[in-house]
């Protein structure tokens, strides 16, 4: 039998972390397994939880099918910015923290058997702006799209729009991949846009909008600038909830919001009524 020394010597088992999570939406405390078997939707309140680049891939693609497109393409800094840090040292760190060598992940693969072209682009690497990289990357996916006569599904999920450390070489990205975009829509190709939370600026502005189909997350939040912004330039009371996927669907902006565990046998399904 322990003696009362031993007894308090023996330090209490918490819980281990990150085995739950609290819901942003609902406030409820979740077991984080559980949203993760849903694809990281909040069980109480369906609420969808930010998840990666590289998961988005797994949950959307046929497993083992991903053929990545243009790895070898590496940022740099033209223009040698600085603000609290240098964006050279800035990327590097990003780079270590997400796994990922810029924003955007490419390539092709199957969906319910059928082959596509797919990009995404993930808000964990500097808010998933739009630097050179991404617009080079997105801009050769949609021109193979084109050569190889592909569906092309591009999932958005970037809060920062064009990449200021880039100034005026990441602007012109929204410009190049929309171009690519109109020569694909001349050749007959069908693109689905995919608008999870957030998708916002430049890329709202550009390519994301772009889509023969859109489909957007719930609640997800899509606009150029952010509501706060907005609010304190033209000084009036905003429409509730007024950026949410919801309100745009009911203006026309967004074709229909899609559950991420329907979006995999929606866009088959879409792919499959157009004929490609």
């Amino acid at each position: 039998m322990a003696s009362s020394t031993e007894t308090e010597k023996r330090t209490k088992r918490g819980v281990p972390e990150g085995l739950f999570v609290k819901c942003p939406d609902c406030r409820e405390t979740i077991y984080k397994k559980t949203a993760d078997e849903l694809l990281g939707i909040c069980p109480v309140c369906g609420y969808h939880f930010y998840v990666s680049g590289q998961e988005r891939i797994r949950q959307v693609l046929d497993e083992g099918t991903f053929e990545e497109w243009d790895a070898e393409l590496m940022p740099t800094d033209p223009l040698e910015f600085k603000d609290r840090k240098s964006y050279a040292d800035r990327l590097v760190a990003e780079q270590k923290r997400t796994g990922l060598s810029d924003a955007a992940l490419t390539g092709c693969g199957m969906i319910r058997a059928r082959r596509v072209a797919i990009g995404v682009t993930d808000s964990a690497f500097i808010m998933g702006s739009m630097g050179s990289v991404v617009g080079e990357r997105l801009t050769r996916l949609i021109e193979r799209a084109t050569e190889q006569n592909l569906p092309l599904i591009i999932i958005s999920g970037s809060g920062g729009g064009a990449r200021m450390h880039e100034g005026i070489l990441s602007l012109m990205q929204m410009a190049k991949v929309s171009a690519a975009l109109a020569r694909y829509d001349q050749e007959g190709g069908f693109f689905i846009s995919v608008l999870t939370n957030p998708t916002m600026g430049g890329v709202a502005a550009s390519f994301a909008a772009l889509g023969d189909v859109c489909f957007a997350e719930p609640k997800a939040l899509i606009g150029f600038a952010g509501p706060r912004t907005i609010k304190a330039t033209i000084r009036i009371e905003l429409p509730e909830g007024f950026q949410t996927s919801e309100f745009l669907l009911e203006h026309g902006y967004v074709d229909r919001i899609v559950s991420r565990g329907k979006l995999k046998s929606e866009i088959a399904r879409t792919i499959d009524y157009v004929g490609k």
